[in-house]
């Protein structure tokens, strides 16, 4: 029988690797991906309130038999790699530490998304380390998979940016955005373990609510990047929580700038993902079951009878939302086959 303490390593590990903030959902998936792939060693997973437990004591399905430790970067320095799970505001001095030491970073939170720093400062208040914000390359794979390929430090996108821009790139990167509304529905997970409220079974149980209407802190991020596609359009982004553990259904409608047939938006949405292993053009509106605990984004496109497009993308905000996309991206990053530990 194999040994459920040993790592299930193929050979010589392409690096060793640290997950930063491992006892929340995201760090803890993380964790748990990197200990059954093939080519990465997972030496550390780090936890301020939880040091001193195992991590499969903690999240008992993913068997990852290490106990969390505080983070202690004196005896970091010989690691290659470091996933950071914290939160947005906390993330950037770590991830300049271990910068510091020459790691490879991908982090989980939002401190170097945003490209701007008076938009960062805006939404999230002072930023830790806004010397790294230039260097740093938005994780959003399907988009910047070559410059992956050569970076440092990435930034892993929002789990309601990932959806949003992955199911309007198409549209964006022809210029046919007008004018868009994003439905943005989630399981509430995404609120973090230490959620609040939004978290307790009795507000929770049979109900379902939009939050953050005035203005979300991922819209700014969605508007970034579908400029950056040649989009560049005000964006209205309202986003749910619904009564489920993890999964996100995000539905856009969008004025386009030039009518197009459904034949014909089909067409370039399957031209556009044609090659993508991660992203799938389905033929029926997709369903969050559809892509629970696997890294796919499912996109479905239609024209409704007056003109407007309706693009709907589901995907696991756990897993392409958060830690499977980080993995893609530190696959990359290191130089190996991204789907590497996914499949």
């Amino acid at each position: 029988m194999p040994d459920r303490n040993t790592q299930p390593l193929d050979g010589e590990p392409a690096a060793r690797v640290l997950v930063a903030g491992a006892s929340g959902f995201t760090g803890a998936l993380a964790a748990q991906i990197i200990w059954r792939h093939p080519k990465l060693e997972l030496v550390a997973v780090t936890s301020r309130g939880d040091a001193g437990t195992r991590l499969d004591s903690l999240y008992p399905r993913y068997r990852v038999p290490l106990e969390l430790t505080e983070l202690d970067l004196e005896r970091a320095e010989d690691v290659d790699a470091a996933i950071v799970a914290y939160p947005h505001g906390a993330s950037a001095p770590t991830v300049a530490a271990l910068r510091g030491l020459g790691a490879l970073v991908v982090d989980l939170s939002a401190d170097f998304r945003l490209r701007d720093l008076p938009t960062y400062r805006r939404w999230y208040g002072e930023h830790g380390a806004p010397e790294l914000l230039e260097g740093a390359v938005y994780g959003l794979t399907e988009l910047y998979r070559e410059q992956l390929r050569e970076a440092e430090l990435v930034a892993t996108p929002g789990c309601y940016p990932t959806a949003s821009v992955l199911a309007l790139a198409p549209l964006a990167e022809r210029g046919l955005l007008a004018d868009v509304v994003i439905d943005a529905k989630q399981g509430v997970s995404g609120a973090g373990r230490g959620g609040g409220d939004a978290m307790h079974y009795a507000s929770m149980d049979e109900n379902a609510f939009p939050y953050k209407t005035e203005g979300h802190r991922h819209r700014p991020e969605i508007e970034q990047e579908l400029e950056a596609l040649g989009g560049a359009v005000p964006v209205t982004f309202v986003p749910h929580l619904l009564p489920l553990d993890q999964g996100e259904l995000t539905s856009c409608y969008v004025q386009t700038s030039e009518p197009i047939s459904k034949q014909e938006v089909v067409a370039l949405y399957e031209e556009r993902y044609a090659e993508e292993r991660f992203v799938r053009v389905v033929e029926r509106p997709p369903g969050v079951r559809d892509v629970r605990d696997g890294n796919e984004c499912h996109v479905y496109v239609t024209v409704e009878e007056r003109g407007r497009v309706l693009a709907f993308s589901a995907l696991d905000n756990l897993w392409k939302g958060a830690s499977g996309q980080a993995v893609q991206n530190l696959n990359l990053m290191l130089g190996l086959d991204e789907g590497m530990g996914l499949e």
